[in-house]
């Protein structure tokens, strides 16, 4: 039996911007109790992460996947940037571990939201000169996603904890319930993209498994180098291992518009997404613990 549980377009539009904004609000809380010292180490460490990440996705997606160059550059745009569902799952996930998080991870977050991308579009435009990137930087830079962190991130550093107090039965209380809701939307979403899985083969399949855990594991690693709490380090593992299907798809759309847009997308909504919420983030926090 097919049931149609597809969200009204504006409801989805308004959960995603109300977890984005909550997300933002309650790290900026966080962030305003941390030393701005404190935060220099992991950024940094979390930047080359970001520039780094597309360079060896592009490499196998052309070497091993056999991908052209614009496919192979969407497919690093993708996996160069971050989920942000996947990051509030990672959240929720040590929350109910009762596990501390530093409060600037969510600057990191909105940090690694575009280096990946325009690293992918360089190395398509060395490539073959098709990457158009005042389009993209224009997509990624104004996106709805780092403007809504961005500015609850900012409200709640400058509200901090007491601040933020009388705004917690809207953005605190029912933080859970929005985001149980929105993770049933995009589980029907990433569903509808399984036969672009099986038509692209087994390689995008092994890809969208392998390469985050790949890039979790370093982003775990590098964390607990850094000195990131278990906690930290198993978000900045989960960011590192997740993949972009919001920002990424729009600036790729218009700097690569001869890529196949259902590839990257089957990848990282379709397999990565999934396989990161049922394992990837229980095992980054494990790898977190063990290294810890």
């Amino acid at each position: 039996m097919r049931a149609d549980l597809r969200l009204p377009h504006g409801l989805y539009v308004a959960l995603s911007s109300y977890l984005l904004f909550a997300i933002g609000l309650k790290g900026g809380a966080a962030l305003a109790g941390s030393s701005p010292a404190s935060a220099a180490g992991p950024l940094l460490v979390a930047l080359a992460l970001g520039c780094l990440i597309p360079v060896w996705a592009y490499a196998v997606a052309r070497r091993l996947g056999r991908f052209g160059i614009d496919d192979a550059a969407a497919l690093a745009a993708h996996y160069g940037s971050v989920s942000v569902v996947t990051f509030t799952a990672a959240m929720a996930f040590l929350g109910s571990l009762d596990v501390e998080v530093e409060g600037y991870m969510v600057a990191v977050l909105a940090l690694l939201e575009a280096p990946g991308i325009l690293v992918a579009l360089f190395i398509a435009s060395r490539a073959s000169g098709n990457a158009s990137w005042h389009r993209a930087l224009g997509e990624v830079v104004t996106g709805r996603s780092i403007a809504l962190l961005l500015a609850g991130l900012a409200i709640g550093a400058v509200a901090g904890h007491g601040g933020k107090a009388p705004l917690a039965p809207v953005f605190v209380t029912p933080f859970y319930l929005v985001l149980v809701v929105f993770l049933l939307e995009m589980g029907r979403v990433a569903s509808t993209h399984l036969p672009a899985i099986r038509e692209a083969g087994r390689f995008l399949l092994a890809f969208g498994i392998l390469m985050p855990l790949f890039n979790g594991t370093l982003g775990v690693a590098a964390g607990t180098l850094v000195g990131l709490s278990v906690g930290g380090a198993a978000v900045l593992g989960t960011i590192a291992g997740s993949a972009s299907y919001i920002a990424a798809p729009a600036a790729v759309r218009h700097a690569l518009p001869r890529a196949r847009p259902g590839i990257p997308l089957a990848a990282s909504l379709g397999v990565t997404f999934p396989f990161n919420l049922v394992a990837g983030i229980p095992l980054y926090y494990q790898l977190a613990r063990l290294l810890g």
